[in-house]
């Protein structure tokens, strides 16, 4: 019994898949300008034909395949493949002009456009091996020892450079609340969360100097971290009762609280020595058009701390 489409037996047919089957598809598979692909001659026999008909069939269909799909090498960048790997490109109608290669987007299509058995199995296998080499590049040695001297350049660039980045990302994660900040009405999430990550700053102490104090102030205070003490200096008209302190002590200790009208502005003070001026409370943080700004002068911090001592 034949297939009449391809005129080969079907048990011949089967047999050339599996031959198939036992190549190191992976070994084929190079980067060339920061992309995985295959050449066309191994494909070529991968696919059970000729490079030249493989070819005829992208020609015919070029508008399936964009550059993004499929390009020529260039001299260098072919002499280059050659000097790393033996191709079998002369087993299939020799080499007379600079290859084409094909990305993983341009091998699913040519098995739409050969449309045969071994096209869409070889395919198949072709598409797991980029998956498996997308998800483990960095211990893909064979991929980078094919990588020509200049991608390697670029490979190391972009990792210096990954790195320059993260270090100022690092910086303005840390350094947020440097510049001074307003936030206008309704803009409560904004607030929220910069107040917050404030909060969560502090690694032993938060003082918190604010007038108007109440259950409210509390759960934004709760986001601190496990272990921060937190003294309060409020007035002494302040909608905080010994219960609320209490409650809160129960699950977020140590909460201090001490009565007073020394002081007008509000404060945070991180264990002793970064401050910030608050220009509303907390508790109505976004309500209102209000700004949050850094105490750069340690002096002052300082000062302030004293005068929390006489209090």
């Amino acid at each position: 019994m034949t297939d009449k489409k391809n005129a080969l037996p079907v048990a011949a047919k089967t047999q050339e898949i599996i031959e198939a089957d036992n190549v190191d598809i992976r070994s084929m598979i190079y980067m060339v300008r920061g992309q995985q692909v295959m050449l066309d001659s191994d494909l070529a026999m991968l696919y059970q034909i000729e490079t030249k008909r493989l070819n005829e069939r992208v020609k015919r269909n070029s508008a399936r395949f964009p550059d993004s799909f499929c390009f020529q090498l260039t001299k260098d960048e072919y002499e280059h493949l050659r000097s790393q790997s033996a191709t079998s490109s002369g087993e299939y109608g020799g080499r007379r002009y600079l290859p084409y290669v094909f990305t993983e987007g341009g091998i699913a299509m040519l098995s739409a456009v050969l449309n045969s058995e071994i096209a869409i199995e070889v395919s198949i296998r072709i598409m797991n091996e980029f998956g498996a080499m997308r998800h483990f590049p960095a211990h893909n040695t064979a991929l980078f020892e094919r990588m020509n001297a200049v991608e390697l350049k670029q490979l190391e660039y972009q990792k210096s450079t990954d790195e320059k980045f993260d270090k100022v990302f690092r910086y303005i994660e840390n350094h947020a609340e440097s510049e001074q900040k307003i936030f206008f009405d309704g803009q409560i999430y904004d607030a929220f969360s910069l107040i917050t990550s404030i909060i969560r700053k502090a690694q032993k102490e938060i003082i918190l100097i604010d007038g108007y104090v109440d259950v409210d102030t509390l759960n934004i205070l709760a986001k601190k971290n496990t272990g921060v003490d937190i003294k309060i200096y409020t007035y002494a008209n302040a909608k905080l009762t010994n219960t609320d302190a209490a409650n809160f002590n129960a699950q977020y200790p140590v909460l201090m609280v001490k009565k007073t009208q020394a002081f007008h502005d509000r404060f945070i003070i991180l264990d002793g020595k970064t401050a910030y001026h608050i220009g509303a409370s907390i508790k109505d943080a976004g309500k209102k058009c209000f700004g949050i700004s850094l105490m750069e002068d340690p002096d002052l911090v300082t000062e302030l701390m004293n005068r929390l001592k006489s209090v």
